[in-house]
């Protein structure tokens, strides 16, 4: 079992109307914090933006809006089937909108491949979109009873029921423990374990009958399922979101050309505090201990933080999309070397 940072990531869905949606709004599905996200950016008419999680489109859809005439954005999702959506949709944008598959990770390289070589702005919008949550065959949420399959890409890897099915009690309490920050963790791989010695564990509706069975009642959650964690906690394995999210952000400020941005929305508050040292690291002049009297580690800021703090949801998005209550955005202007 490969074991990764532990974070928890949430979903892009849907807020209250905001300047700049356009588009977006028409197709139902507005991302959290967008208004801030392109306020932040400044994408200018005629230049080059990325975003690096397509999802319902609605970034790209935003993007669009402010990079016109002469501009251009490079949409990329894991997931093929966004993609089909995404090119779909754009069909009659295709000299401004390049819609592709690929993982973020190797943003840099996709960007190239399109005939670019370096962006103006980036966006890379963590977790998952509305539309793949709601979709019961996807197997990411149990509010539906699907396969648990719980991959973004489903031609790739394994699924959430191979892992229950092969792992052990120590490696699924701890991937649950590590990347949901569930106190159940062992009891819930415990369960599971024993369950899947009588059935196997197949579909959505297996697995959170398990979670709920196992958690005390009066221990659940006030705000969320007690299963949310246990389902939060799969995906990020099936999917590697951390390996990603880890090189995701070295290729997105690799692309940036200097004085271009770099945004990231986050739905949680670990998820957040590994976008926050990465980008803390890249504002950093130096990077040696704090007691030593000499630097001599040679490393030089890339870029430059615009705020120290995270920018949140204001109380009218909240009140139209409780979801976006844990979301986090975090900008970052690089810096021109030659200075």
């Amino acid at each position: 079992m490969n074991v990764l940072t532990p974070t928890v990531a949430g979903v892009r869905s849907r807020t209250d109307a905001t300047p700049g949606a356009g588009a977006a709004e028409a197709q139902g599905h507005r991302p959290v914090l967008l208004h801030p996200l392109i306020e932040s950016l400044q994408p200018q008419p005629g230049s080059i933006a990325v975003d690096g999680t397509f999802g319902a489109g609605g970034v790209t859809a935003a993007l669009i809006e402010r990079v016109v005439p002469g501009g251009r954005v490079i949409a990329v999702d894991r997931d093929p089937e966004a993609v089909a959506m995404g090119q779909r949709r754009f069909a009659r944008q295709r000299e401004t909108v390049t819609v592709v598959t690929g993982d973020f990770a190797e943003l840099d390289e996709i960007v190239h491949s399109c005939g670019v070589d370096a962006a103006d702005s980036v966006v890379l919008d963590l977790g998952i979109s509305s539309l793949q949550l709601d979709d019961p065959q996807r197997g990411f949420s149990f509010r539906f009873d699907g396969p648990l399959d719980m991959r973004m890409n489903r031609a790739q890897g394994a699924t959430a029921a191979d892992l229950v099915s092969q792992w052990s009690v120590d490696e699924l309490a701890a991937v649950i423990r590590d990347y949901g920050d569930e106190r159940w963790a062992r009891p819930i791989a415990t369960a599971i374990v024993r369950s899947r010695e009588r059935t196997p564990l197949l579909n959505t509706a297996q697995l959170r009958d398990i979670v709920e069975a196992t958690v005390p009642r009066r221990f659940w959650p006030k705000h969320i399922h007690p299963a949310t964690r246990t389902f939060q906690a799969l995906r990020i394995a099936v999917n590697h979101e951390l390996v990603s999210l880890e090189h995701g952000l070295q290729a997105s400020i690799h692309i940036l050309r200097p004085g271009g941005r770099l945004g990231v929305i986050s739905f949680h508050s670990l998820e957040d505090t590994l976008v926050k040292n990465s980008l803390h690291v890249a504002a950093q002049n130096c990077v040696c201990p704090p007691q030593q009297p000499h630097c001599t580690c040679a490393h030089r800021a890339t870029l430059h933080l615009t705020s120290r703090k995270a920018i949140r949801p204001d109380a009218a998005e909240l009140s139209a999309n409780p979801r976006a209550r844990s979301a986090r955005l975090r900008v970052a202007e690089k810096l021109d070397p030659s200075r």
